[in-house]
């Protein structure tokens, strides 16, 4: 060993640690490399009741990017909570991320992401051509659909189901020619007993109007 080295083993003898790293030598997680299949999710969102909370959250959605496929909001059995239904398709990280986001926003009260064997239903309006109106109807009454306009030349129909029953219908309806259709997106609610909005105490059922004054008192 020469004056002024310290001991230790050479360089090739040093231990390098495992795993990829950058240009800077920081090393890269491979977790966050890893590649993650986008899956379909639904959030639930108990929101207060004001203006510019959809506009506020929905610009969240598209500043960060998010793959929205749906988003509908409504009152609650609280007249100063409104209930955001959001579905996005995106990977697991940037669905964690998205309820992250959705939790720092300040009219935000609860944000919880729904199992897969929610309660969920969408409502679709669908005007086709009147040209054979007897195959219309037997294809509104296959879907428990309800026929809401019938003339010469269009029929209009109304169906509620959960996502594949829609897509379903629409397909059935293409023969005819569909000229028009509305979807509201989805609905949610969680099933049995299990409070749809997270709380501290799953084993009592709060009203959201509770929830919402946990929320607040935890400020």
């Amino acid at each position: 060993m020469s004056p002024g080295e310290l001991p230790g083993p050479g360089p090739s003898e040093r231990v390098h640690p495992r795993g990829r790293r950058n240009k800077q030598g920081i090393r890269i997680d491979p977790e966050a490399e890893a590649h993650h299949p986008p899956e379909r999710a639904v959030l639930s969102a108990l929101v207060k009741h004001e203006p510019g909370v959809l506009a506020e959250i929905s610009g969240l959605f598209s500043r960060r990017q998010f793959n929205i496929e749906s988003l509908t909001v409504g009152a609650t059995t609280d007249d100063s909570l409104a209930r955001m239904t959001i579905v996005i398709e995106e990977p697991r990280p940037g669905i964690d991320q998205a309820k992250k986001q959705l939790e720092k926003r300040i009219p935000v009260i609860s944000v919880r992401e729904l199992d897969s064997d929610a309660i969920q239903r969408e409502l679709v309006i669908i005007k086709v051509n009147g040209d054979e109106p007897d195959k219309v109807n037997a294809i509104t009454d296959m879907y428990n659909g309800q026929t809401l306009d019938a003339g010469p030349r269009t029929i209009t129909v109304e169906l509620t189901g959960n996502e594949q029953k829609i897509n379903d219908a629409i397909d059935a309806y293409a023969q005819f020619g569909i000229r028009e259709l509305a979807r509201t997106g989805d609905a949610a609610l969680s099933r049995g007993e299990s409070p749809t909005a997270q709380v501290k105490q799953p084993n009592q059922a709060p009203t959201e109007a509770q929830v919402e004054t946990e929320a607040i008192s935890d400020d």
